[in-house]
């Protein structure tokens, strides 16, 4: 059996789970499951002022920076034991050393003392707590669901994460306004025996907290590293010159994507050197009407005809700025046809060229072929193509060499001839053996128009018994 079958991987908690040789649990940390996981580029380095204080994680998103007074020795990894508000809650070390001190530069942590403590390692037990806890979180979120609707609360309960201890569980949770849930609460407690505690998210938190990725293929910048959401407003896709398309603006959690501000910057600082055209600009052969604008290269293209993408012509920024200047001044700019119109564009779109069917064999047309040869036998001989049980070869004229797959005839005087049989049609020697017409005599152009002397022979040598 593979040993990953045994193995389950906990990506919401950064950690895989399994069984040793005596059937104990054994819980080890994964860094590449963690959300909003950190780089430790001070590895190796020890400072004494942060060797008591360390990183612990939780559940998704959530973590906190703690100080070591157990004495014990620990280090990235571990599964330890924390002081919670009410009892006692399990995490695992993910980040110690130096680098623990910037986190809590970001966090706006100054006084160490201030922060909870690591009451020991974690123990066996304390696992096979944990993981009965962590099995419960499912049901639990469904039923509170449930609850929500039969209260008429409009509210979505997004997760449910239990304490270490099994003993208090919080419930986040998404709604627009504000929600009296002190009914909620009394319900909960009641039906899951536990402490409870609500905490409200907004969409991006909870498209955090799911993960996922994105349109670009890579992890959603809320679950990998973004703490603090900025608000987001189509002016930025505006400034960017983006087209408005909500289907394209949103990401997964319905609301404007957060890369949106990242170029915006940028952007306004380009757009601070591209001088404003409000009208045509005056040139020798005429006016010059502004098409496109290519914010980063600072460029800005122009045709003689307006709104006409025929020719363009590209110019650079300081130069519009001078004819602008020269047409302030009474003077007109110099004719853009002396240099040569750009024809293609700079920037070129990648839709449609990774076509999926590029490498398939070009299909052959034998289902048309076949469609068509049925039409002709329904058609008859008036089509362009005729039934396969129909004769092709006509008549042999009298006279002519018999086939050499049949028996050679006997010898006759020339002189004689070969006339037709009394009371029938005359006999073609060589004649290949034909089956019935099915659409009749007519219809068979062997009959028609034979290969003899005539046009009409083959039809004046058919006639009825008794008649020749």
């Amino acid at each position: 059996m593979n040993e990953n079958e045994n193995i389950k991987f906990d990506c919401s908690r950064g950690c895989t789970v399994t069984r040793d040789a005596s059937d104990q649990l054994v819980c080890l940390y994964r860094q590449g499951c963690c959300k909003l996981a950190d780089y430790d580029y001070f590895k190796g380095v020890r400072v004494e002022k942060y060797a008591s204080l360390f990183e612990v994680r939780f559940k998704n998103t959530r973590k906190g920076i703690y100080r070591n007074d157990s004495g014990q020795n620990i280090k990235t990894g571990d599964l330890v034991i924390v002081e919670a508000q009410s009892g006692h809650d399990l995490g695992i070390v993910t980040l110690e050393g130096p680098v623990v001190g910037r986190q809590m530069v970001a966090k706006g942590i100054t006084d160490p003392a201030t922060l909870k403590k690591i009451y020991r390692k974690a123990k066996t037990f304390d696992i096979d707590k944990w993981q009965e806890a962590i099995a419960r979180e499912q049901s639990t979120m469904i039923r509170a669901r449930q609850i929500a609707v039969e209260l008429g609360l409009d509210m979505k309960i997004g997760d449910v994460e239990f304490q270490g201890d099994g003993t208090k569980a919080i419930f986040y949770y998404i709604a627009d306004g504000r929600v009296d849930f002190r009914q909620l609460i009394k319900v909960f407690a009641e039906e899951f025996r536990i402490r409870v505690e609500m905490k409200q998210i907004g969409a991006r938190q909870e498209a955090g907290l799911i993960g996922g990725l994105g349109v670009c293929g890579r992890e959603l910048c809320c679950a990998n590293y973004i703490t603090s959401f900025k608000s987001i407003t189509t002016a930025a896709a505006r400034t960017q010159d983006l087209s408005l398309n909500p289907q394209k603006l949103a990401g997964q959690c319905g609301k404007l994507k957060c890369c949106l501000n990242y170029e915006v910057s940028t952007y306004l600082d380009a757009q601070s050197r591209i001088p404003k055209v409000s009208g045509p600009l005056e040139l020798e052969d005429g006016p010059a009407f502004l098409v496109k604008t290519d914010i980063l290269a600072e460029k800005m293209y122009f045709s003689y005809e307006k709104g006409s993408l025929a020719l363009i012509y590209p110019l650079s920024a300081g130069e519009v700025t001078q004819i602008l200047e020269a047409n302030a001044r009474g003077e007109v700019g110099r004719s853009l046809k002396e240099e040569s119109p750009s024809h293609t564009p700079e920037f070129f779109s990648a839709v449609g060229e990774g076509s999926i069917t590029r490498f398939d064999k070009p299909k052959k047309g034998k289902n048309k072929s076949k469609k068509n040869k049925g039409q002709a036998q329904k058609d008859g001989p008036e089509g362009s193509a005729q039934p396969k049980d129909q004769a092709t070869v006509a008549p042999k004229p009298q006279g002519e060499t018999p086939s050499s797959t049949q028996p050679k005839a006997p010898t006759q005087n020339p002189s004689k001839g070969q006339g037709p049989r009394k009371g029938g049609a005359p006999q073609h020697q060589g004649a290949p053996h034909r089956k019935p017409d099915r659409g009749g005599k007519n219809n068979n152009p062997s009959f028609r128009k034979g290969k003899g002397e005539g046009k009409g022979e083959g039809r004046k040598d058919q006639k009825p018994k008794g008649d020749a």
